[in-house]
């Protein structure tokens, strides 16, 4: 079994990377492979709603030239997604919002290609707004028909400077305990 995760911050191994590799360290420990995208320095770009994808179905975006489709690759060949972000003005930073933007409508047109996966939402904040955020990314998995796994509080971690969400552990447990459920549904689910 495999997961893989995007980090959708602007900082490379910020908040938002150290709480999935959080998440990481339990599934590691259930034997499942885990794999880390940094969207950070990569291009990416919004959808152009061309349609292309519903025309084409090939099980991958028309625009081509950033990582999306190499995005796309890497959540079929899992099992298990996270997508992580920091939240900016109280939602995902612009890159996440990319990749879920592009793979859902990709995958809706697609016969729902993520079906059954297990997704989880990973979210770094600096005081407020994670909510919104979190529930931005749930909507992709929900509307994806995948199945999320919950944990002791919504999935975040509190922290402004690189680094500082390990001084939350409130935060640290809730992505250890995310990890552990994460790891159990992916095995009932096997």
């Amino acid at each position: 079994m495999k997961v893989v995760a995007f980090s959708g911050s602007a900082r490379r191994d910020g908040n938002t990377a150290i709480l999935i590799r959080q998440v990481f360290t339990e599934l590691e420990k259930e034997g499942i492979e885990t794999e880390l995208v940094q969207l950070a320095g990569k291009k990416i770009r919004g959808c152009t709603a061309c349609f292309k994808c519903a025309k084409n179905k090939d099980r991958h975006c028309a625009v081509k030239g950033d990582v999306l489709n190499d995005c796309i690759d890497n959540m079929l060949d899992a099992d298990g997604i996270i997508i992580g972000s920091p939240t900016y003005f109280a939602d995902v930073s612009s890159e996440t919002k990319a990749l879920i933007d592009r793979a859902g409508m990709v995958s809706r047109m697609n016969g729902d290609m993520f079906r059954r996966k297990v997704g989880a939402a990973v979210i770094a904040v600096r005081r407020g707004g994670e909510i919104h955020a979190f529930d931005t990314i749930n909507h992709f998995f929900t509307i994806g028909q995948m199945i999320i796994p919950g944990s002791i509080y919504w999935n975040m971690g509190i922290g402004r400077e690189k680094g500082e969400v390990e001084k939350d552990e409130e935060g640290m447990k809730t992505m250890t305990v995310l990890g552990e459920n994460m790891a159990w549904l992916m095995k009932k689910l096997a």
